[in-house]
């Protein structure tokens, strides 16, 4: 059982999570011992957060979860965690990481609980209203962004981040309904019913505009924000955010991968040495030109 719950807080999907770690580096902090010492913190109070968050929506969608192919092997689904030990659990964990949010930082604290409060309001109602369920997934996204800024006292942190960060994820979250649509074919009635609303018509036209608004979004800060270098040097990690979104297309479009977003993170090898090589780019632009 405690190895089933274990699964079920999915520490896989944990990566997302390090999107609070984006105001440490983009506001050049990331060498400060404080500011990095509790954002570190904060990732693991966050990860507590979300680990609850995947129990209440396993709780949830437990019926509809052994209709499906895949998530009938989760835990709570397949038997193997008691549906009392997930519901003790479930409460148990924010108890215990909420106060603590609060101590580390009282705004830290403020947003972590609205981001427990928005996505326990998606696995119950929001997941079921179309468009409505991605922007939720986006709006995840934004407050894990935001909840790395007042860790840091972020001074530079430019507001452009929020706006590529809420298209970034709705690109994700887009390709996540095309992939479960595909993977189900005829099936998707009986495993989640807001599918029955998409089409891949639908999706890939949404697509089509958010990946546009991405990369424009992320070009306008390269060169506008104000807390960037004088010399545009930023300008030149414009190509990694555009292959790393081309590549992401072509895993879902050709591969027939893109089901999970952070599945294909630890498993697409050019996606990883992208993602690496942009790190490394903002890096040395930001805190070494």
């Amino acid at each position: 059982m405690i190895s089933g719950l274990i699964r079920t807080l999915r520490p896989k999907q944990w990566t997302k999570n390090g999107f609070i770690f984006a105001a440490l580096f983009f506001d050049v902090k990331l060498f400060q011992f404080e500011p990095f010492i509790k954002t570190v913190a904060g990732f693991g109070l966050l990860c507590l957060i979300s680990g609850a968050v995947y129990l209440i929506n396993d709780l949830v969608d437990i019926e509809k979860d052994r209709q499906h192919p895949t998530k009938k092997n989760r835990p709570i689904a397949a038997g193997q965690v008691p549906v009392s030990a997930a519901i003790a659990t479930a409460i148990a964990i924010p108890l215990a990481a909420l106060p603590l949010s609060f101590l580390l930082d009282p705004m830290f604290g403020v947003i972590i609980t609205a981001y427990l409060l928005l996505q326990t309001a998606y696995s119950f109602v929001l997941k079921n209203i179309v468009v409505v369920d991605v922007l939720t997934i986006a709006a995840g996204f934004v407050l894990r962004v935001a909840a790395g800024v007042p860790l840091v006292q972020a001074e530079r942190f430019s507001p452009w981040l929020y706006v590529f960060t809420t298209l970034l994820a709705l690109f994700l979250g887009l390709g996540k309904r095309r992939q479960e649509i595909v993977l189900l074919r005829g099936k998707v009635g009986s495993t989640r019913a807001i599918l029955r609303e998409y089409n891949l018509p639908f999706l890939d036209s949404m697509m089509s505009v958010v990946t546009t608004g991405t990369i424009i979004t992320y070009a306008f800060y390269t060169f506008s924000a104000p807390n960037l270098p004088g010399n545009h040097l930023m300008m030149l990690t414009i190509p990694f955010v555009i292959y790393g979104i081309f590549r992401y297309l072509y895993v879902i479009h050709v591969q027939g991968n893109g089901g999970a977003p952070d599945e294909v993170l630890l498993t697409d090898r050019p996606l990883q040495a992208n993602i690496v090589l942009f790190g490394l780019a903002v890096l040395t632009i930001l805190y070494i030109a």
